[in-house]
Protein backbone atom coordinates (compact mmCIF):
# COMPACT_ATOMS: atom_id res chain seq x y z
CA UNK A 1 0.00 0.00 0.00
CA UNK A 2 2.79 2.65 0.98
CA UNK A 3 4.83 1.77 -2.32
CA UNK A 4 1.71 2.72 -4.33
CA UNK A 5 1.25 5.56 -2.40
CA UNK A 6 5.25 6.47 -2.54
CA UNK A 7 4.99 6.82 1.43
CA UNK A 8 8.80 6.65 3.16
CA UNK A 9 8.75 4.71 5.66
CA UNK A 10 10.59 5.47 8.77
CA UNK A 11 11.03 4.44 12.37
CA UNK A 12 8.66 5.13 15.34
CA UNK A 13 9.39 8.14 16.68
CA UNK A 14 9.41 6.55 20.36
CA UNK A 15 11.08 3.22 18.82
CA UNK A 16 13.98 3.72 21.38
CA UNK A 17 11.68 3.59 24.57
CA UNK A 18 11.47 -0.12 24.49
CA UNK A 19 7.08 0.50 23.80
CA UNK A 20 7.74 -0.35 20.18
CA UNK A 21 8.27 -3.75 18.68
CA UNK A 22 8.85 -4.65 15.20
CA UNK A 23 6.12 -6.94 13.62
CA UNK A 24 8.36 -7.47 10.70
CA UNK A 25 11.54 -4.90 10.40
CA UNK A 26 11.82 -5.68 6.65
CA UNK A 27 8.17 -4.47 6.28
CA UNK A 28 8.10 -1.17 8.54
CA UNK A 29 5.74 -2.88 10.32
CA UNK A 30 5.46 -2.21 14.01
CA UNK A 31 2.90 -3.96 16.34
CA UNK A 32 0.28 -2.12 18.14
CA UNK A 33 -0.40 -2.15 21.90
CA UNK A 34 -1.75 -5.65 21.34
CA UNK A 35 0.22 -6.72 24.91
CA UNK A 36 -2.04 -8.65 27.27
CA UNK A 37 -0.94 -6.90 30.16
CA UNK A 38 -1.92 -3.82 28.17
CA UNK A 39 -5.55 -4.71 26.69
CA UNK A 40 -7.57 -3.18 29.98
CA UNK A 41 -5.67 -0.47 29.21
CA UNK A 42 -7.27 2.79 27.16
CA UNK A 43 -4.77 4.58 25.32
CA UNK A 44 -5.73 8.09 25.52
CA UNK A 45 -5.66 10.92 22.15
CA UNK A 46 -2.13 11.44 21.15
CA UNK A 47 0.22 12.08 18.21
CA UNK A 48 3.12 10.06 18.06
CA UNK A 49 5.96 12.95 18.90
CA UNK A 50 8.29 13.87 21.40
CA UNK A 51 9.92 17.33 21.68
CA UNK A 52 13.15 16.11 19.15
CA UNK A 53 11.04 13.91 16.75
CA UNK A 54 7.99 12.78 15.56
CA UNK A 55 6.54 11.45 12.01
CA UNK A 56 4.41 12.51 8.98
CA UNK A 57 2.02 9.90 8.59
CA UNK A 58 1.28 6.82 9.97
CA UNK A 59 -0.88 3.41 8.20
CA UNK A 60 -3.05 1.20 10.65
CA UNK A 61 -3.90 -1.94 10.05
CA UNK A 62 -5.73 -4.91 11.57
CA UNK A 63 -4.96 -8.00 10.84
CA UNK A 64 -6.84 -9.46 13.71
CA UNK A 65 -9.58 -8.02 15.94
CA UNK A 66 -10.12 -8.40 19.33
CA UNK A 67 -11.58 -11.68 19.80
CA UNK A 68 -13.59 -10.99 22.72
CA UNK A 69 -14.64 -7.64 21.58
CA UNK A 70 -13.63 -3.74 22.22
CA UNK A 71 -10.67 -2.03 21.02
CA UNK A 72 -11.68 0.25 18.35
CA UNK A 73 -9.35 2.55 16.85
CA UNK A 74 -9.75 6.00 18.41
CA UNK A 75 -8.97 9.15 15.93
CA UNK A 76 -9.75 12.88 16.56
CA UNK A 77 -9.33 16.32 14.30
CA UNK A 78 -6.39 18.57 16.47
CA UNK A 79 -8.34 21.42 14.41
CA UNK A 80 -11.95 20.64 15.97
CA UNK A 81 -10.39 20.21 19.18
CA UNK A 82 -8.45 23.63 19.34
CA UNK A 83 -11.66 25.42 18.26
CA UNK A 84 -13.98 24.12 20.53
CA UNK A 85 -11.14 24.13 23.69
CA UNK A 86 -12.36 26.72 26.58
CA UNK A 87 -10.64 29.70 25.25
CA UNK A 88 -8.85 30.96 28.76
CA UNK A 89 -7.71 27.55 28.92
CA UNK A 90 -6.12 27.85 25.88
CA UNK A 91 -5.01 30.83 26.02
CA UNK A 92 -2.88 30.03 29.70
CA UNK A 93 -1.93 26.52 28.42
CA UNK A 94 -0.41 28.48 25.00
CA UNK A 95 1.63 30.71 27.31
CA UNK A 96 2.80 28.56 29.76
CA UNK A 97 3.64 25.69 27.63
CA UNK A 98 3.80 22.01 28.34
CA UNK A 99 6.26 19.95 29.89
CA UNK A 100 5.30 15.96 30.03
CA UNK A 101 7.03 13.70 32.75
CA UNK A 102 7.46 9.95 31.05
CA UNK A 103 7.88 8.20 33.75
CA UNK A 104 8.70 7.81 37.95
CA UNK A 105 11.06 5.80 39.43
CA UNK A 106 10.30 5.46 43.41
CA UNK A 107 13.16 5.84 46.41
CA UNK A 108 12.04 4.62 49.77
CA UNK A 109 11.02 7.75 52.22
CA UNK A 110 13.80 9.24 54.02
CA UNK A 111 16.62 8.14 51.54
CA UNK A 112 19.57 10.34 52.18
CA UNK A 113 20.26 13.22 49.75
CA UNK A 114 23.80 12.02 48.93
CA UNK A 115 22.04 8.65 47.89
CA UNK A 116 19.55 10.71 46.02
CA UNK A 117 21.96 12.99 43.85
CA UNK A 118 23.85 9.57 43.10
CA UNK A 119 20.77 7.64 41.83
CA UNK A 120 20.01 10.84 40.14
CA UNK A 121 23.21 10.84 38.10
CA UNK A 122 23.33 7.11 37.38
CA UNK A 123 20.04 7.44 36.18
CA UNK A 124 21.00 10.47 33.91
CA UNK A 125 24.33 9.01 32.87
CA UNK A 126 23.04 5.52 32.13
CA UNK A 127 19.15 6.09 30.73
CA UNK A 128 18.03 9.12 29.52
CA UNK A 129 20.55 9.11 26.44
CA UNK A 130 18.92 5.81 25.44
CA UNK A 131 16.07 7.76 24.54
CA UNK A 132 15.70 9.92 21.39
CA UNK A 133 14.38 12.74 23.84
CA UNK A 134 15.29 15.87 26.11
CA UNK A 135 14.86 14.63 29.28
CA UNK A 136 15.89 16.23 32.95
CA UNK A 137 15.29 14.31 36.03
CA UNK A 138 13.63 15.89 38.58
CA UNK A 139 12.56 14.38 42.37
CA UNK A 140 8.89 15.57 43.31
CA UNK A 141 7.84 17.61 40.79
CA UNK A 142 4.11 15.70 41.52
CA UNK A 143 4.86 16.09 45.03
CA UNK A 144 5.41 12.86 45.70
CA UNK A 145 8.83 12.70 47.61
CA UNK A 146 11.39 10.59 46.73
CA UNK A 147 10.11 10.17 43.31
CA UNK A 148 12.62 10.73 40.35
CA UNK A 149 10.60 12.16 37.53
CA UNK A 150 11.79 12.05 33.63
CA UNK A 151 10.42 15.56 32.35
CA UNK A 152 10.78 16.76 28.72
CA UNK A 153 11.65 20.12 28.04
CA UNK A 154 8.92 22.79 27.38
CA UNK A 155 6.84 22.45 24.25
CA UNK A 156 3.87 24.68 22.59
CA UNK A 157 0.22 22.74 23.13
CA UNK A 158 -0.35 24.06 19.59
CA UNK A 159 1.22 23.46 16.05
CA UNK A 160 0.68 24.99 12.53
CA UNK A 161 0.58 22.09 10.38
CA UNK A 162 3.82 22.24 8.45
CA UNK A 163 2.10 22.30 4.64
CA UNK A 164 -1.44 23.61 5.26
CA UNK A 165 -0.38 25.95 7.77
CA UNK A 166 -3.25 25.35 10.10
CA UNK A 167 -3.31 25.47 14.09
CA UNK A 168 -3.94 22.54 15.32
CA UNK A 169 -4.00 21.26 19.33
CA UNK A 170 -1.01 19.06 18.96
CA UNK A 171 -0.74 17.77 22.93
CA UNK A 172 -0.43 14.59 24.13
CA UNK A 173 -2.41 15.69 27.31
CA UNK A 174 -5.73 13.62 26.92
CA UNK A 175 -3.22 10.47 26.97
CA UNK A 176 -0.52 11.95 29.09
CA UNK A 177 -2.40 13.48 32.36
CA UNK A 178 -2.43 11.36 35.20
CA UNK A 179 -5.76 13.02 36.68
CA UNK A 180 -7.34 11.26 33.61
CA UNK A 181 -5.54 8.14 33.46
CA UNK A 182 -6.33 7.70 37.70
CA UNK A 183 -9.95 7.98 36.22
CA UNK A 184 -10.10 5.32 33.34
CA UNK A 185 -9.19 1.26 32.80
CA UNK A 186 -5.34 1.75 32.94
CA UNK A 187 -2.67 -0.76 33.03
CA UNK A 188 0.60 0.93 32.78
CA UNK A 189 3.12 -0.18 35.49
CA UNK A 190 4.22 2.90 37.56
CA UNK A 191 7.35 3.08 36.03
CA UNK A 192 5.88 4.17 32.81
CA UNK A 193 3.36 5.96 34.03
CA UNK A 194 3.24 9.61 32.62
CA UNK A 195 1.84 13.47 33.75
CA UNK A 196 1.51 16.41 32.38
CA UNK A 197 2.59 19.70 34.03
CA UNK A 198 2.74 23.23 32.49
CA UNK A 199 6.41 24.37 31.32
CA UNK A 200 6.94 26.02 35.14
CA UNK A 201 6.11 22.70 36.28
CA UNK A 202 2.83 24.18 37.51
CA UNK A 203 -0.22 21.54 38.16
CA UNK A 204 -3.19 22.12 36.03
CA UNK A 205 -6.37 21.46 38.13
CA UNK A 206 -8.90 18.97 38.37
CA UNK A 207 -11.51 21.41 36.36
CA UNK A 208 -8.54 22.22 33.73
CA UNK A 209 -8.00 18.53 33.08
CA UNK A 210 -11.25 18.10 32.80
CA UNK A 211 -11.85 20.69 30.05
CA UNK A 212 -9.07 19.03 28.38
CA UNK A 213 -11.06 15.71 28.25
CA UNK A 214 -14.50 17.39 26.99
CA UNK A 215 -12.94 18.98 24.08
CA UNK A 216 -11.23 15.95 23.16
CA UNK A 217 -13.24 12.88 23.35
CA UNK A 218 -16.37 15.84 21.84
CA UNK A 219 -14.47 15.02 18.67
CA UNK A 220 -13.34 11.03 18.70
CA UNK A 221 -14.54 9.07 16.30
CA UNK A 222 -14.50 5.31 17.54
CA UNK A 223 -13.30 2.70 14.40
CA UNK A 224 -13.91 -0.86 14.94
CA UNK A 225 -11.48 -1.87 12.36
CA UNK A 226 -12.02 -5.31 10.27
CA UNK A 227 -8.89 -7.52 9.47
CA UNK A 228 -7.58 -5.99 5.98
CA UNK A 229 -8.59 -2.49 7.07
CA UNK A 230 -6.09 0.07 7.00
CA UNK A 231 -6.23 3.48 8.18
CA UNK A 232 -4.03 6.56 6.71
CA UNK A 233 -3.21 8.98 9.58
CA UNK A 234 -1.58 12.72 9.33
CA UNK A 235 0.17 12.85 12.32
CA UNK A 236 0.67 16.44 12.33
CA UNK A 237 -3.21 17.09 12.37
CA UNK A 238 -4.94 14.03 14.08
CA UNK A 239 -4.78 12.55 17.11
CA UNK A 240 -5.30 8.59 17.75
CA UNK A 241 -5.66 6.42 20.76
CA UNK A 242 -7.33 2.82 21.29
CA UNK A 243 -10.10 1.61 23.54
CA UNK A 244 -9.72 -1.52 25.45
CA UNK A 245 -10.12 -5.05 24.59
CA UNK A 246 -11.22 -8.69 25.68
CA UNK A 247 -8.93 -11.82 24.15
CA UNK A 248 -6.77 -11.78 21.44
CA UNK A 249 -5.34 -8.76 18.84
CA UNK A 250 -2.88 -8.17 16.19
CA UNK A 251 -2.88 -4.69 14.73
CA UNK A 252 0.23 -3.00 14.00
CA UNK A 253 1.16 0.34 12.20
CA UNK A 254 3.74 1.93 9.49
CA UNK A 255 5.42 5.20 10.01
CA UNK A 256 6.20 7.41 7.36
CA UNK A 257 8.79 10.65 6.78
CA UNK A 258 8.80 13.44 4.75
CA UNK A 259 10.17 13.06 1.71
CA UNK A 260 12.17 15.64 1.28
CA UNK A 261 13.39 17.19 4.74
CA UNK A 262 16.20 15.87 6.28
CA UNK A 263 15.88 17.86 9.29
CA UNK A 264 11.92 16.36 9.66
CA UNK A 265 13.20 13.21 9.10
CA UNK A 266 15.71 12.80 11.93
CA UNK A 267 18.79 10.74 11.78
CA UNK A 268 17.63 6.98 11.36
CA UNK A 269 20.70 5.23 11.81
CA UNK A 270 21.00 6.53 15.81
CA UNK A 271 17.81 5.67 16.25
CA UNK A 272 18.75 2.22 14.97
CA UNK A 273 21.76 2.06 17.52
CA UNK A 274 19.19 1.88 20.22
CA UNK A 275 17.07 -1.11 19.45
CA UNK A 276 19.25 -3.17 21.58
CA UNK A 277 17.36 -1.30 25.16
CA UNK A 278 13.61 -1.48 23.35
CA UNK A 279 14.09 -5.34 22.84
CA UNK A 280 15.41 -5.84 26.46
CA UNK A 281 12.19 -3.91 27.49
CA UNK A 282 9.84 -5.07 25.18
CA UNK A 283 10.89 -8.57 26.17
CA UNK A 284 10.19 -8.45 30.07
CA UNK A 285 7.61 -5.68 30.41
CA UNK A 286 4.63 -7.71 30.64
CA UNK A 287 6.28 -9.44 33.48
CA UNK A 288 6.26 -5.52 36.04
CA UNK A 289 3.49 -5.75 39.06
CA UNK A 290 1.13 -2.82 38.18
CA UNK A 291 2.68 -0.95 40.83
CA UNK A 292 6.54 -1.72 39.72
Amino acid sequence: MYESLGLLPCLDPLHSSGLRKFASERDALYEEVNKPSLRQHYIGLHSESTTKRTAAYAAFVCFKKATEGGGRFLVADGAKILADMDPGLLRKIYERQVRISVSNLDLPGGTPGIIKEGFKSVVEAAVAPKFDMDLEMIYSADGKAGRLQAIESRESPINRHPLTGQPVWFCNAHNHLRYLRDRRPCGVPEVGMTDVFFGDLGHLSPLECDEIKRASEKHITALPMEPGDVLLVDNYRALHGRDVFGGERFHAVSWFSWDDNEEWRGGETRMREKDGINKFVNKYMDWLPKDF
